[in-house]
């Protein structure tokens, strides 16, 4: 994928990995120029403005997690790394500072590598709480382990629990806005249908 430019991927449903079967993540390359900034404030200016808050500043989780009822925007600020889309067998993709991915609710993502250096801004539409879904029980452990977990709520979830939480993916309220493009952009076309 070329600097400056866009690509997406629909990635569907595989075992406990529920995915998203009508909204594709979608991968921007050099979405921002830092200049002389700070890259995490260039960031957050940028997703705070389009309307996408209430974020972080961290890493990607090193175990497949998603989000059950809320989108989410990371913009890698510094560094690089090495990702993995759609669970165990998903799409793994290199990312690297300016890069930014929307990943829409029920999306499993992880981090792969453990490059040191690199720093995410994440965000999420207003009003939406991630929870943090793991799919299996070595997952659980990770995360409960991980320093940067506290107080989020991790959840198991198995076959049993599955229907109910591809309910809750399926009612997440799309967003209004872009975090990158504002009003117009990916999430427009792709997700909104203008």
């Amino acid at each position: 994928m070329s600097k400056g430019s866009m690509q997406h991927f629909l990635l569907t449903g595989i075992d406990r990995s529920p995915n998203n079967d009508t909204l594709p993540l979608i991968l921007y390359k050099a979405a921002v120029q830092f200049g002389d900034r700070e890259p995490e404030s260039v960031f957050e200016e940028i997703f705070w403005a389009n309307k996408w808050a209430d974020g972080f500043r961290d890493g990607t989780f090193p175990f497949h997690h998603y989000h059950s009822a809320a989108h989410e925007v990371v913009g890698v600020a510094r560094g690089t790394a090495v990702l993995q889309f759609g669970g165990p067998a998903g799409q793994v993709v290199e990312v690297e500072a300016g890069d930014a991915a929307v990943i829409p609710a029920g999306v499993v993502h992880c981090r792969l590598d453990d490059a040191p250096g690199y720093s995410i801004v994440g965000a999420y539409p207003h009003h939406q709480v991630p929870d943090v879904c793991v799919l299996s029980e070595s997952d659980e452990k990770i995360a409960a382990d991980h320093p940067d977990t506290a107080g989020l709520d991790i959840k198991l979830v198995g076959e049993k629990q599955l229907a109910a939480v591809k309910a809750s993916i399926a009612a997440t309220v799309l967003p209004d806005t872009d975090p990158i493009s504002g009003t117009s952009g990916p999430i427009a076309e792709l997700w909104l249908g203008r």
